[in-house]
């Protein structure tokens, strides 16, 4: 598929079916999530990616869940982590300058920005792979309880979790997301001067 194709295609994707998606879309997925910016190459993400009754465990954990029960069906799901910390220790590092690991430092949390650009390629790739996805995020209360749960490290953050599967043939489910118009271009994109 053509790099527009899959920017044109992407969107948030609420009604799966339960067909498993291949193994080797997995990989594709999760290598591509890899290939995100990462500040200072710090590479500061993690994936959980949970599948059959890891990801019953992992809906019936979860407090606070921002999803329709039709994402559920999903047969994958892959949890995006931040770790903070890879990025202090990197720029401690002596070809970064810095000789602390102050977070005074980063006028933005960049651990979190590129998590994020790795969760839009797991997004992308997803489309490329004929399939659908949704983001959603996960409450603070849950983070403990999930770490506790599936053996993740404290100093992983969950910054939320995505959701993949083939897409159902049924109309979208209708959320305001769907009654809202894309701003214009002029009205976002400026060039030389605001």
């Amino acid at each position: 598929m053509e790099f527009q194709d899959v920017v044109r295609r992407r969107r948030m994707v609420r009604n799966f079916t339960d067909e498993p998606v291949a193994d080797a879309s997995v990989q594709r997925i999760m290598r591509n999530a890899q290939r995100g910016p990462s500040a200072g190459f710090s590479q500061g993400q993690g994936f959980l990616v949970l599948r059959g009754a890891e990801r019953e465990r992992f809906y019936g954990l979860v407090a606070q869940l921002w999803t329709f029960d039709s994402v559920k069906v999903a047969p994958v799901l892959v949890i995006a982590f931040a770790v903070k910390d890879a990025y202090l220790d990197r720029y401690a590092e002596p070809d970064k300058g810095w000789t602390d690991r102050g977070e005074h430092h980063w006028p933005v949390p960049f651990w979190h920005i590129d998590t994020g650009m790795a969760v839009l390629l797991i997004l992308q790739t997803a489309v490329d792979e004929g399939l659908g996805a949704v983001y959603f995020g996960i409450g603070a209360e849950d983070f403990d309880p999930l770490r506790a749960e599936f053996g993740v490290p404290a100093d992983h953050v969950p910054i939320g979790a995505i959701a993949i599967g083939h897409p159902a043939d049924e109309p979208p489910i209708p959320t305001s997301s769907w009654t809202r118009k894309r701003r214009d271009f002029t009205e976002a994109v400026r060039f030389g001067h605001w």
